[in-house]
């Protein structure tokens, strides 16, 4: 089975242009869950929306885990998302998501 987490928590350092399979589709799912909808010319909807930011703790990701579902279920087929931990970073105050991704039809 392909499972595979993915920590949101920063840009990844590389991309590997031309890659396939897995690989192509976990960069996928990288680039489409830490895009801001609303940035990409040519297609608004890409990403997620940041709406939940400052809100509290529960409803920050309840809202995150939804737009995280579907925005893969739109742009990215073969992945399904099978689970979520949050992570958290107390002296940062950064909190980000982890995501444990499926790939399928590959």
């Amino acid at each position: 089975m392909n499972e595979q987490w993915v920590t949101l928590d920063a840009m990844p350092n590389t991309i590997t242009f031309g890659a396939t399979g897995v690989l192509a589709v976990m960069q996928n799912v990288r680039t489409i869950l830490t895009t801001r909808k609303g940035t990409q010319p040519m297609d608004r909807d890409f990403g997620i929306s940041m709406g939940f930011l400052d809100s509290p703790s529960l409803l920050t990701r309840a809202k995150a885990e939804q737009e995280c579902f579907l925005a893969l279920k739109k742009y990215e087929p073969r992945a399904v998302l099978k689970g979520i931990r949050w992570q958290a970073d107390l002296k940062s105050g950064k909190f980000w998501p982890d995501v444990l991704i499926r790939v399928v039809d590959v």
